[in-house]
């Protein structure tokens, strides 16, 4: 059984199999290392091992296949459970004051046990390993976490420094748990739980009365080479991981747990970032279990970051209300986008491109490819629209107008959008709704080798958030304000009407 690695920390390593298989393998595979048995009967494509010696070699087997590591090493390591804590119980202190005594490329272990902080800020080279039976529990108490500004400016009139971002721009707002600034080469890793416990405050009440954003669990902002492997997250206060301007980024086979009516606790947002890699991960949240932004139209307008070379393979989204979504803060664009080998089951829609006038000329989506996923009871497995409503003015007229309007500066574009080899059984609303703007419209949707099919009971529901559409169930594939339009062997069952609803669609082709 062919395999390879993903990743390597100081004590822990990442491996995924060489297949064609969807999420998880068709056979069960025991793993060894150095010849001792490791994993029993494991089924998912991704798999890990901890507990590993740093600066030591290794060979991992499955069955006749094997791949030689080395672990990275470490300069020196802290344990908390040597650090004595306050008498407050608090361990935020504590936390830091270990973190900072910390060399260049130390390791700061977090024994099994319980720890509770409101904010922790990390720095450069950096392993923060949390062991199996560890839990770091999230301050519940909203006012416990300090305030940061959304932007500070620099003392020679440069552009400011970003410090908080929120739903698309600058915004005042509480510290995250884990916080990096303009950091590199950070792990956090480990078969332990990080929980933010929102549960059990206010941050999931009255939501839209709070004049400051709610903290994430994990916010990196202008950092390069951060890494989440292993550990379980889960009750974010809001967005559970948003990486910021960040670069190669990385997350592997871990999970991320928010109840399905908590607000805004999507999975993993990243924003202006490029190479980040999603591989493994398994999703059930209260939001969006992959969110890709760029910024609205100021920071857009401003940066000009893009994000860009996202990879998302072998990940299970569950219950969220996308599995793969593409904005709707975009200001930016976003392009190179593979998600391959994926599951996604109970969510509203499968791939939600959420996007709208005013979100500029630099907001273009283009290269986007989704290829081997399978959908169950996803509501609408593949949704974009160009009128997305959920902003101050995203119903105002000029908004969600279905007339041409003209072509400038605050005009979005939506490229090339590729689907192969999907399998999406259950389906309630619609097989695929598509809707451009008439003035902008999709530059060519493709559909191939894939079955679509209905489930009997569905109910009925809006394909997507935009004004001035009605509810529907059963439908088939609608296209509307798109360009160019190819089905090649798709399969579809259990629609009611028309298989492909056309409306100022240039090109369609059937096969």
């Amino acid at each position: 059984m062919k395999f390879i690695s993903l990743y390597l920390s100081c004590s822990s390593a990442s491996f995924e199999l060489q297949n064609h298989a969807i999420y998880e393998s068709p056979e069960a595979y025991d793993v060894k290392i150095n010849g001792k048995s490791a994993l029993k009967n494991a089924k998912r494509n991704v798999f890990s091992l901890f507990d590993l010696a740093p600066d030591t070699d290794y060979v991992i087997a499955i069955g006749e296949d094997q791949v030689k590591i080395h672990t990275l090493p470490v300069s020196l390591t802290l344990h908390m459970k040597d650090i004595v804590p306050a008498q407050t119980g608090d361990d935020t202190l504590r936390i830091q004051m270990a973190i900072a005594a910390l060399p260049e490329n130390g390791r700061l272990v977090f024994d099994a046990g319980e720890y509770h902080a409101s904010c922790i800020f990390l720095k450069s080279n950096l392993t923060i390993q949390i062991d199996k039976g560890a839990t770091i529990y999230g301050d519940p108490e909203v006012k416990d976490y300090p305030l940061l500004p959304g932007e500070a400016p620099y003392e020679k009139g440069d552009k400011p420094l970003q410090l908080i971002s929120w739903e698309g721009g600058p915004k005042i707002g509480m510290t995250s748990l884990f916080t990096a600034y303009h950091c590199h080469n950070v792990a956090i890793v480990g078969e332990g739980l990080v929980d933010g416990q929102a549960q059990k405050g206010q941050f999931w009440v009255d939501v839209k009365h709070l004049t400051y954003s709610r903290p994430r669990l994990f916010y990196f902002d202008d950092c390069d080479g951060v890494t989440l492997q292993g550990v379980t997250v889960q009750n974010s206060p809001s967005w559970t991981i948003h990486p910021y301007f960040s670069k190669h980024v990385n997350f592997y086979d871990f999970a991320i747990i928010n109840p399905k009516d908590a607000p805004n606790t999507d999975g993993i947002d990243p924003e202006c970032c490029d190479e980040v890699n999603v591989i493994g991960i398994r999703f059930s949240v209260g939001d969006d279990c992959i969110a890709i932004k760029s910024g609205k139209i100021y920071i857009g307008k401003t940066y000009k970051t893009p994000s860009d070379h996202v990879t998302i393979r072998n990940c299970y989204m569950h219950e969220g209300h996308g599995a793969v979504v593409l904005g709707s803060e975009a200001g930016a664009g976003l392009k190179h986008l593979d998600v391959e080998r994926c599951l996604f089951e109970g969510t509203d829609r499968g791939l939600r491109v959420k996007s709208r006038r005013g979100r500029g000329v630099d907001c273009v989506m283009d290269g986007i490819h989704f290829k081997d996923i399978r959908m169950k009871h996803v509501l609408t497995p593949l949704a974009m629209s160009m009128f997305y409503f959920c902003d101050p003015d995203g119903k105002d007229a000029w908004v969600q107008d279905k007339h041409p309007a003209p072509v400038d500066e605050k005009t979005p574009y939506l490229g090339s959008f590729v689907f192969e080899n999907l399998e999406c059984t259950d389906a309630e609303i619609a097989l695929g709704f598509f809707y451009g703007l008439p003035e902008q419209p999709i530059a060519s949707i493709t559909i191939k080798n894939s079955s679509f099919s209905v489930k009997a009971d569905a109910k009925k529901g809006y394909p997507s958030m935009m004004s001035d559409i009605e509810m529907t169930s059963k439908m088939g594939f609608y296209f509307a304000n798109v360009k160019s339009v190819t089905l090649d062997h798709v399969k579809a069952e259990g629609y009611v009407g028309e298989k492909t609803i056309l409306n100022h669609v240039g090109s369609f082709i059937e096969t």
